[in-house]
């Protein structure tokens, strides 16, 4: 009889906001975190925004292009002539001569040579440099690619990634993104496009060609470029960025997109304005509505959200209001949405 299989061991994968609920708890405890996972996800702006809520500074440093002395300091001959101490600069100066609170982020540590990595194993285990002492505000973070994501990692030594408190994979999500993308002025549309597409959100390189590919960070910087780039140029402008692949079905997106009618057109006639029927259209409507609304119209935008949840879109109408309240939170106070709290909105809002 054959024995059973044993599991293949993984590492935890979070989301993004399980990740900053997790290094929210572990920095003020002093518990340094290794964040693995695809190049452009996002793994040192998550670090920097929980610095920020946790009233830390944020130190970063990149030992793939770092000596093995940048972790121990130069060696100089003592006073007397009879033994050496190590002076600490650069980035471990820093460190060691920081005031108030600090995260230490290491990133891009897997492609580190191994002797850079090692050099950094008793700073990341006692917070020490030889005779030294970094002060015991300064936390360490970690963060790197996997080996299987073409980025030049060729591993972490078992001896520094046993220095971290958790091991843990950051797998982006589309409702992060999108939160993320409301909040920085992202162009309606691709927002529309990604909740339409969330497979295209974050994907892996096929090949080794020098080509981009879809990931959180290729999205805001082509989000960056619709702004600005010539019409009879945006297919090839976003080929570049996010992959012809993905660029394609985007533009296909936009044709629908801009042949819906305007948020203008919907909001004259709330009543009676056409709902569509079409997925990928109903995504453009609302993100664009969302995006629209306004202290002075919000009365008609509920108009018509409500007649969409009452057509069976329940959840396009909760990405519209919540889209709507992130992008200007004062809506929340007018009387047109009050009154909604006791409808369907506010049920969906509630998530009920």
């Amino acid at each position: 009889m054959n024995a059973p299989a044993s599991p293949v061991a993984t590492r935890p994968t979070l989301n993004p906001a399980q990740l900053i609920e997790l290094l929210t708890a572990y920095v003020p405890a002093r518990l340094p975190v290794l964040i693995t996972g695809r190049p452009g996800i996002g793994k040192s702006d998550i670090v920097a925004q929980v610095a920020r809520a946790t009233g830390h500074d944020l130190l970063i440093s990149h030992p793939v292009v770092e000596d093995p002395t940048d972790s121990k300091g130069l060696p100089f001959p003592s006073a007397d002539g009879t033994s050496a101490i190590h002076l600490p600069f650069g980035d471990l100066e820093r460190a060691m001569n920081s005031k108030g609170p600090l995260i230490w982020l290491q990133d891009d540590l897997g492609q580190a040579t191994p002797a850079v990595q090692a050099a950094k194993m008793q700073l990341l285990l006692t917070g020490r440099v030889g005779t030294q002492e970094l002060p015991r505000h300064v936390t360490f973070m970690g963060a790197t690619n996997r080996r299987s994501d073409n980025a030049g990692v060729t591993g972490i030594l078992d001896p520094v990634i046993s220095r971290f408190a958790t091991v843990v994979e950051l797998e982006p999500t589309v409702s992060d993104w999108t939160a993320w993308a409301v909040h920085n002025d992202v162009p309606a549309e691709l927002i529309a496009f990604l909740r339409f597409r969330p497979d295209l959100l974050s994907v892996g390189k096929k090949s080794r060609d020098i080509e981009n590919s879809p990931s959180p960070r290729t999205w805001g910087f082509l989000a960056k470029t619709m702004r600005v780039v010539p019409k009879g140029l945006e297919l090839l402008s976003y080929s570049g960025t996010v992959g012809v692949e993905a660029a394609t079905e985007l533009m296909s997106f936009l044709g629908i997109y801009r042949q819906l009618p305007s948020p203008d057109s919907i909001l004259l006639n709330p009543d009676t304005a056409p709902i569509p029927e079409n997925t990928s259209a109903l995504y453009a409507v609302t993100a664009a509505l969302a995006a629209y609304s306004n202290e002075g119209n919000f009365d008609r935008v509920l108009t018509y959200t409500d007649r969409i949840i009452s057509g069976g879109g329940r959840e396009f109408g909760a990405l519209l209001v919540r889209d709507a309240l992130r992008r200007t939170a004062a809506l929340a106070n007018t009387d047109a949405f009050v009154r909604a709290q006791g409808g369907e909105i506010g049920k969906i809002i509630q998530g009920n």
